[in-house]
């Protein structure tokens, strides 16, 4: 007999706008309220992911997973910052979460981005390439405990040379302190 985790009956694909409903849903399910009150949300308030950076498990045409990325700014160096990873909790070990990564990971590397941050689990992350900032010069505009704190660079040197404080890359849709579009 095969366990799930020798066989992949799942495919990794660009999200499309029509995946929008059931990615909501999987980090409604995943995360909860509470997380829009936290530093990494707060980041992704008013600015659209990168689009070409968005993926998307899917098996039997039934969406599993999800993962997308984001521009920041630290300093003035552009950077990404990856979350959320959502996948369904009942499909969880089954290595959908680290192949999304490794999917986003590939793409961004290939639109030339340099390096991808993270709040995290370190043991988790850390099989897809992450690992805790060293001599973190790098801040947080909020609460974030530093040892959760992760990154990948993907150019050479990307990381060391990264200091400063986190910031929105830019803002795309103007909101107000709900999160809801104004207008």
């Amino acid at each position: 007999m095969r366990s799930d985790a020798e066989t992949r009956d799942w495919q990794i694909r660009q999200e499309r706008a029509e995946d929008g409903p059931g990615i909501a849903a999987l980090n409604e399910a995943g995360f909860g309220p509470g997380r829009y009150a936290k530093t990494a949300y707060r980041l992704r308030e008013g600015v659209r992911a990168v689009a070409e950076l968005g993926f998307v498990a899917v098996e039997n045409g039934i969406l599993r997973g999800s993962v997308r990325f984001w521009p920041i700014k630290v300093g003035d160096e552009d950077v990404l910052l990856l979350g959320p990873l959502a996948v369904d909790s009942a499909q969880r070990g089954r290595g959908i979460g680290v192949s999304l990564m490794q999917a986003g990971i590939a793409a961004a590397r290939d639109r030339g981005w340099r390096a991808i941050l993270l709040v995290g689990d370190e043991p988790y992350y850390s099989r897809a390439g992450f690992a805790k900032l060293q001599r973190s010069r790098v801040q947080f505009p909020g609460p974030v405990d530093s040892s959760r704190l992760l990154g990948l660079a993907l150019a050479d040197g990307a990381l060391e040379n990264l200091a400063g404080l986190i910031r929105r890359a830019r803002i795309d849709d103007a909101v107000c302190a709900d999160s809801a579009p104004l207008g």
